[in-house]
């Protein structure tokens, strides 16, 4: 196999690696990555944890020169991926070729993330367009439904199947992005509350409280409530800003998730918002972002009629900042402007 960067009008390359065994998923992803390396490439590696451990057994003391990261942790959600994962590795090392293995999307993966998981990977597109990066994906063809593959196929220009690449002649960015936007369904019991104009006094002190009142009595504690806290802020002042002036804030339970929208008479016309690290002085505009670095899940529906966006929390789940400190101590740091440690965009 050979998926070695290309002189093509187009630096940035995704290409999907279909696998069937632990054999084929070595022979595909190792020499990959020691091409990087002899080239003098930055090369991470952003797998589930036990393809993780075969990699880097596989690679031996070389492994010691590539970031290896947990995407069971790290990409948990999916909306994190891009800004937390792929972005602040590739943002370290300006005017360098970097390549990257992602695996977004494995067997256990739940049918609610899955929809986010496949805009992951049709925006990977758009986010590195022009870019010097490529980001291999790899697709277990045996624990992974038909339906994924075949998305696959929609979402990946190029498709490597054992020692044969070849161009995707499903490739559909523009589909998957509009099939991914749909409305989301109605929750079945959930509180309400409308803030903004005509609806009372202090709104955002009136979301925090109602959110994290009924995050709590969910079981949510700790950092993780005051995570979502800031989250349920940092919408509602989007709503109050951008969204007419006024939303609806629903939060109920799913399983053992909290789960919370907010939705308005907004329009969020660019599909890369929340998902690009931001300028630490930009504050208004990093609203999403914060959203996608924090939370567990996130989905989104969006047009000229409004804005939904919805808000998962593992009452159970892990600090996600832990999993972007394991990238880089520093934080996003690659843009020269700064865009500021996650505790800066979690905080500010």
């Amino acid at each position: 196999m050979n998926v070695t960067p290309s002189a093509t009008v187009e630096p940035f390359e995704h290409p999907a690696l279909f696998y069937r065994d632990a054999d084929e998923y070595l022979a595909g992803t190792v020499p990959f990555l020691l091409e990087g390396l002899a080239a003098g490439e930055p090369v991470a590696v952003a797998v589930p944890g036990r393809n993780l451990e075969l990699i880097r057994g596989a690679l031996g003391a070389a492994a010691a020169e590539v970031r290896l990261i947990d995407m069971g942790e790290a990409g948990r959600n999916p909306g994190r991926i891009i800004p937390g994962v792929l972005r602040a590795f590739t943002d370290l090392h300006p005017g360098r070729r970097v390549r990257i293995i992602g695996e977004p999307i494995w067997p256990g993966r739940s049918a609610t993330e899955y929809p986010a998981c496949l805009q992951h990977e049709a925006l990977i597109n758009l986010a590195f367009s022009g870019r010097d990066v490529t980001i291999l994906c790899p697709y277990d063809l045996r624990g992974l439904p038909h339906e994924v593959i075949e998305d696959a196929r929609m979402t990946h220009p190029v498709l490597v199947d054992g020692s044969v690449a070849s161009a995707s002649a499903h490739y559909a960015l523009e589909r998957v992005l509009r099939d991914c936007n749909r409305p989301l369904p109605a929750p079945e019991d959930a509180a309400v509350m409308r803030y903004g104009q005509g609806f009372g006094d202090d709104p955002l002190g009136r979301v925090r409280a109602f959110a994290t009142e009924h995050a709590a009595r969910i079981g949510l504690t700790g950092e993780r409530l005051e995570d979502l806290r800031l989250i349920a802020s940092e919408l509602a002042a989007n709503s109050l800003d951008y969204g007419g002036g006024s939303g609806t804030l629903r939060v109920w339970q799913e399983g053992d998730r909290v789960v919370f929208d907010v939705s308005d008479g907004g329009h969020i016309a660019d599909p890369l918002a929340g998902r690009c690290p931001t300028p630490i002085h930009q504050l208004g505009s990093r609203g999403l972002l914060v959203t996608n670095l924090l939370s567990d899940l996130v989905r989104i529906h969006t047009g000229q009629g409004g804005t939904t966006i919805r808000v998962y929390f593992d009452v159970d789940g892990a600090d996600p900042l832990e999993h972007l400190r394991s990238i880089e101590d520093a934080g996003f740091t690659g843009s020269p402007e700064g865009t500021g440690s996650p505790e800066d965009l979690a905080n500010a």
